[in-house]
């Protein structure tokens, strides 16, 4: 059928693509390099008709001279020819470059093209631009606020539009969301009073939280050690035996059966021979109950003391400011003749199983070393806790104006581990209330006192040196040269004693000494870090360590109750038959010959599951064997909970 308008023969050629006119001398391989000529480096038929190439630089040439035609942004654009349709031709093709051609990215080619060998050059991939798709908006959203978009799109990385645009968008067909840790009831629009009423909500279960570091051991998540469960052994102990100590009671005794509103006295000197070398009189040390606030003090007595004026008790009140924690909290002072006789009695804070510096290092003596010096050495780092320690308490002292006066290894307390207090500091300031000396003058003996202390524990020698240059050369042996600084500096006389006392020299007071000993203290400080996360871990075992008590408390206020709103059956009845049930295979089970099974594994396994509301279903068979129920751990908590809360519920009248 012929077209309409034309011949079929000129419709096929309006729609076939124009062929390349490569002239009646076209030679497909004259653009081939010769293999000769890449093997031998010439061919002998160049001349005789050999329709190969034989000279590289032309091909080189030819192929440079193609990249620029076909890679040239120049060169125009391409047009198909339209076919014509009812006699219409199609226009002849532009010419001109297309208006496109201007938003054409810059051709850049992937690599150089070199005079090579190759025959076929790799023609480079466009790249992909997105600059004409539109920016996807999502449709079950209503944007409010065109302003506060078109600024987030004219600014992609404007933070404070992005969030006011997004901040315009108010949820379409979606329901509002509960929360349901919310503390706000009016924000749930009533939903905390009506939500889920019908179902049962387990608490969250604060025992199951994760243990707090740290972790010395990789263990799985899933391995467990003994002592995971439990308080460390050493720490239980610590603390049983200063709980002990605490409670210990001395029955027949011939103390005062109360001093002042103190009973239950114990002594605590561990010899009974009379000491008045420190403070002039008789020393004795009891531990005692307040009938105030129920909790235990030390009490120091000072035996035959007579206060002449009434102005030296209140000598003490200074003392009572300071709360450091390396002295001894001062709480009172008064006289008594609750023991036959005048006595002046300090209360100060008790530390249960404490033991004084002389005791701790200078009367541990070994066999066949009793009548000479410990050769035990103390080590540095202890030393150096003392020193920091010790420095503190000066710093709480000479702050708050006052003086310790008496830095003696007998009048230091080690509560703890390399843990020290500086004990029975303000009887001094009372004993010697007449005569009053200069407070700087005090302060400077402190630091000689100090000193003598240091040597005195470093040599384990408890007899004061009389040559302390020696002393220090003798320590210079075992220790550092910094800690023999520190003691040198604690016994040189101050510059103003000298004569050397110049605007520009530094005086001596403890604040010059804690920074000349600021890296020991940082050391200290990462240690008592160390320690407090130790303490803070074995606490977090215990902290739900009362939940199962709670839980059997709560089912013996159900079980067996003989009445409740004048019904005596009402522990049998109901939920409660069950719990009973419940208690029965708790704690009665009997094994196959009729023994009880006294097994303390199956109460906690059974309580624990119980505190959780575990899904595990389990069998309660009654007395008489006549009634099984299969029940699950949940279904026994709720009964718990529901039968408790009825008991607790009060009453209308």
């Amino acid at each position: 059928m012929a077209a309409i308008g034309g011949s079929p023969g000129d419709s096929r050629r309006a729609v076939a693509s124009p062929r390349p006119n490569k002239g009646r001398d076209y030679n497909p391989k004259s653009n081939i390099l010769c293999r000769n000529v890449t093997i031998y480096g010439h061919c002998r038929h160049e001349h005789n008709g050999c329709v190969f190439q034989h000279d590289p630089s032309k091909i080189a040439q030819q192929q440079a001279d193609n990249a620029k035609k076909r890679f040239n942004v120049d060169s125009p654009s391409f047009t198909p020819l339209q076919p014509s349709t009812n006699g219409v031709t199609s226009s002849p093709r532009a010419t001109t470059i297309s208006p496109k051609a201007a938003n054409a990215a810059v051709f850049t080619p992937k690599s150089q093209v070199k005079a090579s060998l190759a025959v076929h050059a790799k023609e480079p991939t466009p790249e992909w631009h997105g600059h004409d798709f539109q920016e996807f908006v999502p449709q079950g959203f209503d944007v409010q606020g065109d302003s506060a978009v078109q600024a987030a799109a004219l600014n992609p990385y404007d933070t404070f539009a992005a969030s006011s645009a997004i901040g315009g968008m108010s949820p379409a067909n979606h329901a509002a969301q509960l929360n349901p840790y919310t503390q706000e009831a009016a924000a749930m629009s009533g939903a905390a009073f009506f939500q889920n009423t019908a179902g049962f909500t387990q608490p969250i279960q604060y025992h199951l939280y994760a243990p707090m570091g740290p972790h010395p051991e990789n263990l799985l998540a899933y391995q467990k050690t003994t002592h995971d469960f439990f308080i460390p052994d050493h720490l239980r102990e610590d603390l049983q035996r200063k709980s002990e100590a605490t409670r210990q009671i001395l029955p027949n005794s011939s103390l005062p059966s109360a001093v002042d509103h103190f009973h239950s006295l114990v002594p605590l000197d561990t010899n009974n021979q009379k000491n008045a070398s420190l403070f002039g009189y008789p020393t004795w040390v009891y531990k005692a109950m307040s009938s105030k606030d129920g909790l235990t003090y030390t009490l120091r007595r000072l035996e035959g003391y007579r206060l002449t004026s009434e102005q030296a008790i209140f000598s003490v009140r200074p003392w009572k400011r300071i709360d450091n924690g390396s002295i001894v909290a001062i709480h009172d002072a008064f006289t008594t003749r609750a023991f036959g006789d005048s006595s002046l009695i300090f209360v100060t804070d008790y530390h249960p199983l404490s033991k004084t510096l002389s005791e701790q290092h200078l009367n541990v003596a070994p066999r066949g070393y009793h009548n000479r010096a410990n050769p035990h050495t103390v080590p540095e780092a202890v030393i150096w806790g003392y020193v920091v320690q010790i420095a503190s308490a000066l710093k709480a002292i000479h702050n708050n104006n006052l003086a310790a006066r008496l830095i003696h290894p007998s009048k230091v307390l080690v509560t703890s581990k390399n843990r020290i207090r500086l004990n029975s500091c303000a009887i001094l300031d009372l004993l010697n209330f007449d005569n009053i000396r200069p407070v700087q003058e005090l302060q400077q003996e402190d630091f000689q006192q100090f000193g003598r202390l240091i040597i005195t524990i470093a040599s384990n020698n408890s007899i004061n040196p009389v040559n302390v240059q020696k002393a220090l050369d003798i320590l210079s042996r075992s220790y550092s040269k910094d800690l023999i600084e520190c003691v040198s500096w604690l016994l040189s006389p101050p510059p103003a004693a000298q004569g050397m006392q110049t605007p520009g020299v530094p005086s001596k007071d403890i604040s010059t000494f804690i920074r000349s000993i600021s890296d020991k203290m940082t050391i200290l400080l990462d240690n008592t870090f160390h320690a407090e996360d130790t303490l803070t871990s074995n606490l977090g075992r215990e902290l739900e360590n009362g939940r199962l008590v709670r839980l059997v408390a709560k089912l013996n206020f159900i079980n067996e109750r003989p009445e409740f709103e004048n019904n005596p059956q009402w522990s049998e009845t109901g939920e409660r038959y069950y719990l009973k049930l419940f208690r029965d295979y708790v704690f009665h089970q009997v094994d196959a010959n009729g023994q009880p099974v006294v097994d303390l594994g199956h109460v906690i396994n059974c309580l624990n599951k119980l505190d959780v509301g575990s899904d595990e279903k389990i069998s309660l068979v009654s007395r008489d064997e006549q009634n099984v129920l299969v029940v699950s751990y949940r279904e026994v908590k709720r009964g718990v909970e529901q039968t408790f809360n009825e008991l607790i519920k009060p009453k209308r009248r």
